[in-house]
Parts: C-alpha cells; sequence; structure tokens
C-alpha cells in the first residue's frame, strides 16, 4: 500500500459544501484520504460518494458517510437511490472530536469500503450500488477540510481468487537482513485468531509467531526452539484487525528485529531471539482468514519505504499446498 504522505492526487483546502468530480473514477484498491479538522461547533458532517452531481432530481448516493455529535455520538453509513434513503448501518464508535483534527482513509475495495480514522480501522460498508457508477465526490456540513487525496492501486490488488489455508510456502531463500514479505487477506466474518510462522523445514523452530486474536483483541508475537515457547508479548497501541477487514500484512527482517505493518501502517517490532536465521525458509499462514495473495523479495532500501509498500516488485513464493 502506497505511503499516504504520498498522494498523486491532492485538492487542498476546499470551500465547504465540496462537490468534485473523481475524474478517473474508483477501482478496487485505490484509497481516499480526507485530511481536516471538526470545528466546536459542529453537529454533523457528511461525505458522500456520488452518482453525479444532481440536485434536482438528487443524484444517488452510493455511500453516505456521517458523523453526528449530538448526545453520545454515532457514524451513521445509508446509500440513497432514486431519492430515497435505504436501511441505515450505525456505528456508536465514534473516532471524531470536536477541535481536534482527523485523517479519514476510504479503501475501496471489490465488493465493500473499508474506513479508518486516525489509522485505526473504524467500519465496513458493502457496495449497494455498482461501483462503476460513482464519479462524485461530497463533503458537506460542518467540517474543515485540509486536504482531499486519491491514491491509485497501480495493479497491486489481488483479483479474489483465494489460496488454501493451512498455507506453506519455501522461502525463494533463506532469511536474512532486508527479506520482505506481504501477506494479503481478509478476516473471516467471525473469527478467533490467525497465525503467521516464520519456521524452519528441517526442525520445530519457529522464529517469528504472529497471532491476532480477534475475540481477545490480542495480539501474540513469540517465537518456539528448544522444544518450548518462549515469553509472549502482547503490548500494542491498537488491535489493528476487525472482522471482514481486508489487509495487508507487511513483515521486514532487519538487522535487530523483524518489523510489521498492517495497511501501510507501522504495528510493531519484535527482536531477534532465533539468531541462526539462515535456518529459517518456510512461510507459514493458519487460521480464520482467506488469503489473497503471498509474496517476498529481498530488499536493500530504506526500512520507511517497505513498511509503506514503495518498494521493489515482488515475487510470488513457491506453495506446499
Amino acid at each position: 500500500m502506497m505511503s499516504l504522505d504520498r498522494l498523486p492526487k491532492t485538492i487542498s483546502n476546499p470551500v465547504i459544501p465540496y462537490t468534485g468530480a473523481i475524474l478517473d473514477g474508483l477501482l478496487p484498491g485505490e484509497l481516499v484520504v480526507i485530511k481536516g479538522s471538526v470545528p466546536d461547533d459542529s453537529d454533523r458532517f457528511q461525505v458522500d460518494f456520488q452518482c453525479g452531481s444532481s440536485t434536482i432530481p438528487r443524484a444517488d448516493v452510493a455511500f453516505h458517510f456521517n458523523p453526528r455529535f449530538k448526545r453520545s455520538g454515532h457514524i451513521v453509513c445509508n446509500t440513497l437511490q432514486e431519492e430515497r434513503w435505504g436501511r441505515e448501518e450505525i456505528t456508536y464508535e465514534m473516532p471524531f472530536q470536536k477541535g481536534k483534527p482527523f485523517e479519514i482513509v476510504f479503501m475501496v475495495l471489490k465488493n465493500k469500503f473499508q474506513v479508518s480514522v486516525d489509522q485505526k480501522h473504524l467500519l465496513l460498508y458493502n457496495h449497494r450500488v455498482n461501483l462503476e457508477r460513482i464519479d462524485t465526490l461530497g463533503i458537506y456540513g460542518k467540517v474543515q477540510i485540509q486536504t482531499i487525496g486519491f491514491v491509485s492501486n497501480n495493479g497491486e490488488v489481488p483479483d479474489g481468487s483465494k489460496l488454501v489455508v493451512p498455507y506453506i510456502a519455501k522461502l525463494n531463500s533463506a532469511l536474512c537482513p532486508g527479506w520482505t514479505a506481504v501477506i494479503k487477506g481478509e478476516v473471516n466474518k467471525n473469527p478467533n485468531s490467525f497465525a503467521v510462522n516464520l519456521k524452519s523445514s528441517d526442525s520445530k523452530d519457529i522464529a517469528l509467531h504472529l497471532n491476532p486474536r480477534m475475540k481477545t483483541k490480542v495480539f501474540v508475537r513469540n517465537s518456539f526452539f528448544y522444544d518450548s515457547w518462549g515469553e509472549e508479548e502482547k503490548d500494542i497501541i491498537n488491535f489493528p484487525f476487525s472482522p471482514g477487514m481486508y489487509f495487508e500484512l507487511l513483515i521486514f527482517c532487519d538487522v535487530h528485529h523483524y518489523k510489521v505493518a498492517i495497511n501501510g501502517v507501522h504495528i510493531l517490532e519484535y527482536k531477534h531471539r532465533f539468531k541462526h536465521l539462515g535456518k529459517i525458509n518456510t512461510l507459514e499462514v493458519t487460521g480464520d482468514i482467506e488469503l489473497l495473495d503471498v509474496r517476498s523479495w529481498q530488499h536493500h532500501t530504506d526500512t520507511s519505504d517497505v513498511l509503506t509498500g514503495n518498494s521493489s516488485p515482488s515475487v510470488a513464493l513457491s506453495h506446499t499446498n
């Protein structure tokens, strides 16, 4: 996923209400990034992905995203077709605060929108209108917008075909500093947990065990060698996974530790406990996800580029399942 600080198509300081054409339409994998702030006197604002800009009759709204601040606050999502609203989907988690800045990322997927605010996953909204019809972005209400950015997918989105889980693949070369892997998938709708392991094919040794547990929202990291698990690491600022969400999990092997990013956001570091990296030659994925793509490559570049996906082309692993 591209760094959100490198937006190729950016609109700065638009006047609200704002209505603007999405010139090339929206394709799966693209991001719409909106940075702004909520005024102290705001009661609500909305971001509408529209099918045209007509006001009489009112254009269809494929995705209506509407934070409302009265009482405890909530977010209403809906679709308008032929001037009639459909069934509201309400989220009671409220990441917006009056007087505070925000960054909303709308990720366009084949069958839904995925929304995060301030680098934390917020909600999913299934398409009720064909994605191809969306050609206009509207922003209304009491809100101040700094920038609107459109980030292209550069052909990096999986085609929707699935890999079999459990998934086991041989690395193209033994693990060493500069090695990077990207695992793309979708969390099941009623998940318990999943795991990603970097391990040896010649023994039970696991150098890196990543184990997000959705029921308890705990992200366990550990290693297994000498026939024993080590001490679990669990500390994390925000648990990055939710049922049904699409993710791109990136692992970068540095000299002293692994670095892990989810959807372009650096999440954690894990210091090497298993020192014989050259013995680690297998990647394993298990658990409650649909696995869409797994790739790895050897890289010699700035770590920040790797963690945000701005890196050299990757190659698919040779899987054995």
